[in-house]
């Protein structure tokens, strides 16, 4: 229903009310369900999958495949982005099935971290973009490999990893656990769950994405393009800010070579398909806001090192 009223406002407010609807205003609606259009696919792939993964899997399956000790599970579950090329929205509620199912909240972490940059969709549209001029496309890949296993690594030693999840997502594990009926019933149960978790995050974060993008001066970012440090932080900026796919993402980047360094494209498509405000409203649905905050320092930190390493090698 939120959805089907932004497309009208979307569609008639400029001719309805012309005088009443600044500019700055319709091109934050237009940039708000322009993300939107481009996730809902994604979102509900994701949801399908979270579906197959948690009713129609038979338990022992998966788990059977992954290795024993939890260095190494995390390890394969941050490769897993090779088979399920999903774009970062789709993989939260995919995300929420491996929880579901009884994967750790490590392990999760960094398979959701790991799976929107390592796959061979983003891959190809990143070697279409830069080919390997530069390191860019080997720096974003083990990159974010590499941020993943630390993410999962440092939660791994949390003392109580249920702790970073929501009250509220604990509460759908129960219900979804007891859940009576046959796995046609439990996939229809399910499907509402996710999407009820799920679709307000996406409108709300597609809302903040289209608001901020509007807001905030892009010639602001533009003008400090070519100093190595503040370049590096511009784009993680921007990364945050436009909540572009991470599947096209490396042509939006393209745009920005000729004026930034190598080290801040790199930043841009690392932090971007992992923190961005779409990304983080949907993760709220499943993770608390101080995980979110821990997981998002670390990111931008990461990403800061990892560019101004490739600045300085390339």
């Amino acid at each position: 229903m939120v959805v089907g009223v932004l497309f009208l406002i979307d569609a008639f407010a400029p001719t309805l009310f012309p005088a009443s609807l600044p500019t700055r205003a319709q091109d934050g609606l237009t940039l708000a369900i322009s993300v939107l259009i481009e996730s809902l696919p994604f979102v509900a792939l994701g949801v399908v999958l979270s579906i197959v993964v948690q009713v129609w899997v038979p338990p022992g399956v998966i788990e059977r495949w992954m290795p024993k000790r939890a260095w190494a599970r995390r390890a394969v579950l941050s490769l897993l982005g090779m088979v399920v090329p999903v774009c970062e929205c789709g993989n939260v509620p995919f995300a929420r099935g491996l929880l579901i199912r009884g994967f750790s909240v490590p392990e999760t972490l960094t398979f959701l971290i790991a799976a929107p940059i390592v796959n061979p969709i983003v891959i190809i549209t990143t070697h279409q973009a830069f080919g390997f001029s530069d390191g860019i496309l080997i720096a974003r890949l083990v990159g974010g490999y590499l941020v993943a296993n630390l993410i999962g690594w440092l939660y791994s030693r949390h003392p109580s990893p249920d702790a970073l999840l929501t009250d509220r997502f604990r509460a759908t594990c129960d219900l979804i656990a007891h859940e009576p009926g046959g796995k046609g019933r439990r996939s229809l149960a399910q499907f509402v769950v996710e999407l009820r978790a799920v679709m307000p995050a996406l409108v709300i974060g597609s809302a903040l994405a289209g608001a901020v993008q509007v807001l905030i001066p892009r010639e602001m970012l533009l003008a400090i393009g070519s100093n190595p440090a503040l370049s590096i932080a511009a784009m993680i900026a921007l990364a945050m800010v436009v909540s572009i796919c991470s599947n096209v993402d490396a042509f939006f980047a393209l745009s920005f070579a000729s004026t930034f360094t190598p080290g801040s494209i790199v930043a841009f498509l690392i932090v971007g398909p992992i923190v961005d405000v779409k990304m983080l409203a949907l993760l709220r649905t499943t993770f608390t806001t101080r995980t979110l905050v821990g997981i998002s320092t670390v990111v931008i930190l990461a990403a800061f090192a990892i560019g101004a390493v490739v600045n300085l090698v390339a």
